[in-house]
């Protein structure tokens, strides 16, 4: 294990949230799929490409990333022990050998110089110290020519359909919680031009994106995977019980008017940032 820069983070994933999602890792990738199309459109990759993950959780785009490099590389990295052991599990069981998964904080992380061709992250580059920094590294890690490809949220929008809905839980947050801090450090498309540039990044471009954001089955499946959520854990665990059932009540019942033959989804929309390495 190389040394950890951002350790209140490594702290986080590599504690109970990070085993939660470790074990519901399927949930959480039905969660964010919805953008993966738009994420490897742009990135695209190419057989003999080597890529690299930032942030790669349990693997789902670095898996992606190594098939459509049949002849090459996909690197996953991440600080969570966790994901990474379910991460090479799910790749050892669906045979897919040219995917790697190495445990390290990629704002510090020893990358060979110009050892990829590509740098993808699905909402993983968020959560840095120091974000400059981090991105330097990972520009230091692409061949000249290289492209670095990245989703990460957008500042909530008051009347989209997520805010409406979670509205009576989202009154009873208090902050984010451990693993959840930073997640919105990137939400400006100014201050991600001002990072990316100041990282030695050129050609930097935010384009939004929507998609669907897939919660459950149905409402009550929804609703238990909303509620057992590390950040909705950490906020409700003080609040009287009352009230905590009270705002499960009306969040399930604005979920059914969601409800679809696919299950509940809810429209989204992220930043899909792309940048070059002059």
């Amino acid at each position: 294990m190389q040394p950890i820069a951002n350790t209140q983070q490594a702290r986080a994933w590599n504690g109970p949230e990070g085993a939660y999602w470790a074990d519901r890792y399927d949930r959480f990738d039905r969660l964010n799929g919805g953008f993966n199309d738009a994420l490897f459109t742009a990135a695209a990759i190419n057989e003999h490409d080597r890529v690299l993950d930032i942030g790669c959780g349990a693997g789902q785009t670095t898996r992606r990333a190594a098939r459509q490099a049949g002849s090459g590389q996909a690197v996953g990295i991440d600080i969570s022990v966790p994901m990474l052991e379910r991460a090479r599990a799910v790749a050892a069981e669906e045979d897919v050998t040219n995917a790697v998964f190495e445990e390290g904080d990629a704002q510090i992380h020893p990358f060979p110089p110009g050892g990829s061709d590509v740098a993808i992250s699905r909402g993983g580059v968020m959560f840095f110290g120091d974000h400059v920094a981090a991105f330097a590294n990972i520009g230091r890690a692409l061949r000249r020519g290289g492209r670095l490809t990245f989703i990460c949220p957008q500042m909530p929008d008051p009347d989209g359909q997520s805010a409406q809905v979670f509205a009576p839980v989202n009154a009873l947050m208090r902050e984010p919680s451990p693993a959840a801090r930073g997640m919105m450090s990137l939400s400006d498309p100014a201050r991600v031009h001002e990072v990316l540039t100041a990282a030695g990044f050129a050609e930097v471009t935010t384009t939004s994106v929507a998609g669907p954001v897939h919660w459950g089955r149905d409402a009550d499946d929804a609703a238990d995977f909303f509620f057992a959520m590390s950040p909705v854990r950490f906020n409700l665990d003080s609040v009287p019980e009352q009230v905590t059932a009270k705002a499960r009540e009306q969040v399930t019942a604005a979920l059914r008017r969601y409800e679809t033959p696919e299950g509940v989804r809810l429209r989204g929309a992220v930043w899909l940032v792309a940048a070059t390495r002059p």
